[in-house]
C-alpha cells in the first residue's frame, strides 16, 4: 500500500471545510482550526483515518464480498464511475433507488428484466414485437441500465459501503444501519460522523479532493483483490502437489505422507473457503428467491409503465362521510316533531289548570 502524504492531500484541497456556522460540533476532533469564517481539516488526522479505512476496505475485497460505493453529486459521479469500474466494484451515481439494500430481492427482480430484454434480442423474440411495443422495451431496458446497470453483477448483499457526501446519502446511511453493514464515508465540518463507522474526514465538495481520496481508496481495493487471487493460486498449486502423490506401498507412502502434511493443511482451508462460498451463493439464492422473468411480463410491463402515473383518484372513502350526516339529518327530522308535539301539549294543559284556580280564588 502506498504511503499517504499531508503535501499530496494539501494539493488537492482535502483540508477545506465548510463555512464556521454551518459547522456540526461532533466534527470538532478533526477540525485543526478556522481561517476566514472557513473551518479548516486536520490533515494528520485524514492521514490516519485513510489508512485505517484502506486496511478495512483491502481486508473485505481478500474476502471476496463486495463494496458498494455510493456518489450521486454532480462533481463525484463521473470520478466513481470511472475509478470503481477498474476494480470491478458495484457504484450508483445516479439517483439512490428506495430499498436498495432493505429491499434487495425486489432490486434484484429489476435487474433480472434487464437479462429478460437481452435474452429477447438474442433469441429473435424482440424482433416479434410490433414498432411501438419495440420502442417501450427499449425506453425500460435503457431506464434500467442507467439506474442499475452498475449493480447487474451484485448477486448478494454487499460487505460495505464507501459513500461521497452522507448528508446527500442520508437514505443509503439509514439501510446500511438497520442492516448492520460497515459504512466508510468522506466526511466534512458539516456532517455528523456518528452515523459512519469509518470516518475519513476530507472536503466532499471539490472534485479533486474527492478524485484524491478515491484513488487512495480503489488502490487499496484493487491490494485486496490481488491478494485473494494469490491465495486462490496457492490453494490450487497445494490442491495438485497432493493429488500428484501416488505411492504403491505403504513404506514408499510414509515419507510422502509426512512431506505432504502442510499442503493438506492448505487443502483443507482451501475446501473450507469453497464450501463458504457455496454457502453464500445458496444464501444468495434464498435471499432473491425471484421468479424467472418472461417476454411477456416485461412487454406488459412497459406497456404499463407510463400509464401507471395518472390513476391515483379513490374516490369511495368520500362518498361514505358524505352518506353520515344524510342519515344523521333524516333521523333528527323524523323524531323532531314527535318531541314537538309531546312538550307543547302539557305546557297548555298548565295554564289551563292555573286559570281555574285563580277564578275559584
Amino acid at each position: 500500500m502506498s504511503k499517504i502524504e499531508v503535501k499530496d492531500l494539501l494539493d488537492a484541497g482535502v483540508h477545506f471545510g465548510h463555512l464556521t456556522r454551518k459547522w456540526n460540533p461532533n466534527m470538532a476532533p478533526y477540525i485543526y482550526m478556522e481561517r476566514n469564517g472557513i473551518h479548516i481539516i486536520n490533515l494528520y488526522k485524514s492521514v490516519a483515518k485513510i489508512e485505517e479505512a484502506n486496511e478495512a476496505l483491502s481486508k473485505i475485497a481478500a474476502s471476496g464480498r463486495k463494496i458498494l460505493f455510493v456518489a450521486t453529486k454532480k462533481q463525484a459521479k463521473d470520478i466513481v464511475s470511472e475509478k470503481v469500474a477498474n476494480v470491478n466494484m458495484p457504484y450508483i451515481t445516479e439517483r439512490w433507488p428506495g430499498g436498495m439494500l432493505t429491499n434487495f430481492v425486489t432490486i434484484r427482480k429489476a435487474v433480472k428484466k434487464m437479462a429478460a430484454i437481452d435474452k429477447m434480442k438474442a433469441d429473435g423474440t424482440f424482433n416479434t414485437l410490433s414498432k411501438k411495443e419495440k420502442l417501450q422495451v427499449d425506453r425500460l431496458r435503457a431506464k434500467l441500465e442507467k439506474n442499475l446497470g452498475s449493480i447487474s453483477d451484485m448477486t448478494r448483499l454487499p460487505g460495505a459501503l464507501f459513500i461521497v457526501d452522507i448528508r446527500r446519502e442520508h437514505i443509503a446511511v439509514k439501510e446500511a444501519q438497520k442492516l448492520n453493514i460497515p459504512i466508510f464515508a468522506m466526511v466534512d465540518t458539516n456532517a455528523d460522523p456518528r452515523d459512519v463507522d469509518y470516518v475519513i474526514p476530507a472536503n466532499d465538495d471539490a472534485s479533486k479532493s474527492i478524485e484524491k481520496i478515491m484513488t487512495l481508496v480503489t488502490e487499496a481495493v484493487a491490494e485486496g483483490l490481488k491478494e485473494r487471487q494469490k491465495d486462490k493460486a496457492d490453494a490450487d498449486a497445494a490442491a495438485t502437489e497432493g493429488e500428484v502423490v501416488a505411492p504403491t506401498t505403504a513404506e514408499e507412502a510414509a515419507p510422502a505422507v509426512e512431506a505432504a502434511k502442510p499442503a493438506k493443511k492448505k487443502t483443507k482451508a482451501a475446501k473450507k473457503e469453497v464450501v463458504e462460498e457455496v454457502a453464500a451463493v445458496e444464501e444468495a439464492a434464498m435471499e432473491e428467491a425471484v421468479e424467472e422473468v418472461t417476454a411477456e411480463e416485461v412487454v406488459e410491463e412497459a406497456k404499463a409503465a407510463p400509464v401507471e402515473a395518472p390513476a391515483k383518484a379513490e374516490k369511495p372513502a368520500k362518498a361514505k362521510k358524505a352518506d353520515k350526516p344524510a342519515k344523521a339529518k333524516k333521523a333528527v327530522e323524523a323524531v323532531a316533531p314527535a318531541e314537538v308535539v309531546e312538550t307543547e301539549e302539557p305546557a297548555e294543559d298548565a295554564v289551563e289548570d292555573t286559570d281555574e284556580e285563580t277564578k275559584e280564588k
